[in-house]
């Protein structure tokens, strides 16, 4: 069954024209040109979101943002915004990547291509994976190294397995909050920040290999 993408973007030459390209390459393709069809088409279920940022009313980053914790697909943005800043607020927003306009439809597919072949595998890689000497078992929630095994409390798997099934993909506080805390729970996004320093306590005890990156300014992401 082919792949389903959703185009949202308000400029009709733009949307038909990547969403024929996008057909052509075997692609089912919806389309949406404001916020209201976006919302209509996510019972779809698109595997991938191009969303462009600069749409009347509500835009591509609080379109982003509203649907966000109901969707797991990557999110990438289309946009002429360049800027370090303009990534940071992208990608604090939820999105996973950029592509800048004007944009080569060979780009287009080949970054489309890469974020479902990565969600492919996520999908396929079953309750264990591996990275390096680290040996996750999502199934009986525990942590290995070298066959010895690590102690972390419920939540502090929780953001293990959140972050290492999402490996290479940076998450800022309040979305780890949000998402494995729940939008409205009490609290704040200092919290994500002091299960992730015991987190990478316990694995220094065991490896000098630092699984959880900080990308300053952006949030964390789990390196493979």
């Amino acid at each position: 069954m082919p792949s389903k993408i959703l185009v949202v973007d308000d400029e009709d030459s733009i949307c038909n024209m990547v969403k024929l390209h996008l057909q052509t390459e075997g692609y089912l393709v919806y389309a949406a040109s404001d916020s209201d069809e976006a919302a209509a088409a996510l019972s779809n279920q698109p595997a991938l979101i191009l969303l462009d940022i600069n749409m009347p009313e509500v835009d591509g980053l609080e379109l982003c943002r509203k649907i966000r914790n109901h969707v797991d697909c990557p999110i990438v943005f289309l946009t002429s915004r360049v800027t370090e800043q303009d990534k940071i607020i992208g990608f604090r927003a939820g999105g996973d990547d950029y592509i800048t306009k004007p944009f080569s439809l060979a780009e287009l597919t080949a970054r489309v291509e890469a974020h479902l072949r990565r969600e492919n595998r996520a999908r396929h890689s079953g309750n264990t994976r591996m990275f390096g000497s680290l040996f996750i078992d999502y199934a009986g929630r525990c942590v290995y190294c070298s066959e010895q095994i690590i102690p972390f409390s419920k939540k502090e798997f929780d953001i293990i397995e959140f972050l290492s099934l999402n490996a290479g993909q940076v998450f800022d506080r309040e979305r780890i909050y949000e998402r494995l805390w729940g939008y409205d729970a009490e609290g704040n996004s200092d919290i994500p920040k002091e299960h992730i320093r015991r987190i990478r306590l316990k694995l220094a005890q065991v490896t000098d290999k630092n699984y959880i990156e900080t990308v300053w300014g952006c949030g964390y992401k789990w390196i493979s």
